[in-house]
């Protein structure tokens, strides 16, 4: 078969999450001990009121098309949770929803860039960033966060890199990867640039929102600089804070131009989400957060254990996250060492592979544009997460400075 691929698809690879779940049930059939810390998906279920209003949906018959932007009773359920939970006011036609927060990114990208405009993406980033971009034929501008400056974004940075095509920022707290939260100061001093710059839309991407560690209430640019909501597109959804990844919904939130524009890239790609997904995300949204104490305080003993397990391990530096689903771990002292079986590990790659071999999916930095790294989910049982930190501990002790 004569295939003829679109340059626009040669941008873009699969995504490594997807490759890496692949890879590990693979071992799995062939009977392997594969202990999986790739995927940011939570291991708790579904609450059971949202279930519940999924099936009160389907018995009232709600199964047909729904308005593409979004039902009527999930908007005002998103209304109401913004006001409430993130101190904002949107009207109504300021809120889209779509199949997932993914879909409401690419949507915005797709209204917006025409080819050779950039998108600044800090770097580490979820891959669906960049790719994103790239799909839409804009230019992701990759701006290097080291652990110097806990993986964020600096206002001297976001100065230095604006230039004529630029169009977007992608902020991301708490962040995929690295789990940082950006404080009300550093908020302010990104604010303050991009006052300076119009032109400049800014994505906030929320979907970690209220996993975070300092027991406080969620915190992003519009809170602290409310004069650039004209220019700010607020991404959220259900999938992390209820544990909904496979409901796929999605929402943004923001001007109405945009709002419309991102209508009608989806008008004409997926049409507007589930209905009964939808259904359920009003109860999400109406249910209050009480179920989630429990959750995030598991995800903290687990993050705990984690770093207690790998920071003392020669060759690795652990940033310690303040939010989200994972450990971020930088392993530039153990590139260059020796396997015990005489391969050498010459990058994050390497090492991924060699941590799978002894019992451990994670996932090499490079996925996320940081290299040598790399990123541990902690979405996973407590007992697992224990277990896969004692094993990283002595994969990493095994290996060794001079060849064997």
């Amino acid at each position: 078969m004569n295939l003829q691929l679109s340059q626009r698809v040669r941008r873009v690879t699969l995504s490594a999450n997807a490759a890496a779940k692949s890879r590990v049930t693979e071992l799995r059939e062939a009977g392997l001990d594969i202990l999986d810390l790739t995927t940011g998906e939570p291991d708790f279920d579904t609450p059971a009121p949202i279930k519940q209003a999924a099936l009160a949906a389907l018995e009232r018959g709600e199964t047909k098309y729904t308005a593409t932007p979004g039902t009527r009773a999930l908007r005002q359920a998103i209304q109401r949770k913004l006001l409430a939970e993130n101190r904002l006011g949107f009207e109504l036609a300021h809120i889209v929803v779509g199949n997932g927060a993914k879909g409401i990114i690419f949507n915005a990208f797709a209204a917006t860039l025409d080819d050779g405009d950039e998108v600044l993406v800090p770097v580490p980033y979820w891959p669906t960033f960049p790719d994103s971009v790239r799909f839409n034929g804009g230019l992701p501008v990759l701006l290097d966060c080291p652990l110097e400056q806990g993986c964020k974004l600096t206002a001297q940075q976001l100065q230095a890199a604006i230039g004529p095509r630029t169009r977007w920022l992608i902020l991301n707290s708490p962040g995929n990867p690295s789990g940082a939260l950006y404080s009300q100061a550093e908020l302010l001093a990104l604010a303050e640039v991009l006052r300076a710059h119009p032109q400049v839309w800014v994505l906030l991407d929320e979907l970690y929102e209220h996993i975070r560690f300092d027991g406080q209430p969620p915190l992003n640019l519009l809170n602290v600089a409310p004069d650039l909501g004209d220019r700010c597109l607020l991404v959220g959804g259900v999938s992390k804070t209820y544990a909904m990844t496979g409901w796929r919904i999605g929402f943004g939130a923001g001007p109405r131009e945009l709002t419309q524009a991102m209508t009608v890239v989806q008008s004409q790609s997926a049409s507007g989400a589930s209905s009964v997904g939808q259904a359920a995300a009003v109860a999400a949204f109406e249910g209050g957060l009480e179920f989630l104490k429990p959750q995030v305080a598991a995800y903290r003993e687990r993050r705990d254990a984690l770093v207690a397990a790998l920071a003392p391990v020669s060759g690795l530096q652990v940033l310690v996250p303040q939010g989200g689903f994972f450990v971020f771990v930088q392993c530039a002292g153990l590139i260059g060492h020796w396997r015990p079986d005489g391969r050498q590990i010459g990058s994050d790659a390497d090492l991924v592979e060699w941590f799978l071999e002894q019992g451990v999916a994670v996932i090499a930095g490079s996925a996320y544009g940081a290299s040598p790294w790399f990123r541990v989910s902690i979405a996973a049982a407590t007992d697992s997460v224990r277990e896969a930190g004692r094993r990283l501990a002595l994969a990493c002790e095994r290996l060794s400075e001079v060849r064997q």
